[in-house]
């Protein structure tokens, strides 16, 4: 068990769930501006936001109204959780890094600064 290999999520969680989904938008902007992923994984997300445009739904929401509200949101899931994944984890981690830079928090950062404040008559 000790050699039991963990796989690393591309994109790990790190804030709100506001911010994480802002920050996967953000990214696959990115990566879909990207010359080093493929074209073809690039059709990943834009066929599953053409699927929200298509007329024709898998699981229509008459006959299965809980599946049909639902599935389009998991093919948005699915279809950028896959794209991100299967993108090179090097330009993956090089645009998340990017993107992240300046919310990293700045080490040292808890020195004070001790100062003096003084109120400045007014010139009127």
């Amino acid at each position: 068990m000790a050699n039991k290999k963990t796989r690393e999520i591309m994109v790990p969680p790190s804030g709100g769930v506001l911010r994480d989904f802002m920050m996967r938008i953000k990214l696959i902007l990115r990566l879909m501006g990207d010359r080093r992923v493929n074209l073809f994984l690039k059709l990943l997300p834009l066929a599953s936001v053409a699927y929200l445009i298509w007329p024709v739904d898998l699981a229509p929401g008459m006959v299965l109204p809980v599946i049909g509200a639902v599935d389009d949101a998991a093919i948005l899931w699915l279809g950028s959780y896959l794209f991100v994944e299967l993108c090179p984890p090097d330009v993956v981690k090089e645009h998340m890094k990017q993107l992240t830079s300046n919310l990293d928090v700045v080490e040292g950062g808890d020195e004070v600064v001790d100062a003096e404040a003084t109120d400045l008559p007014d010139n009127k």
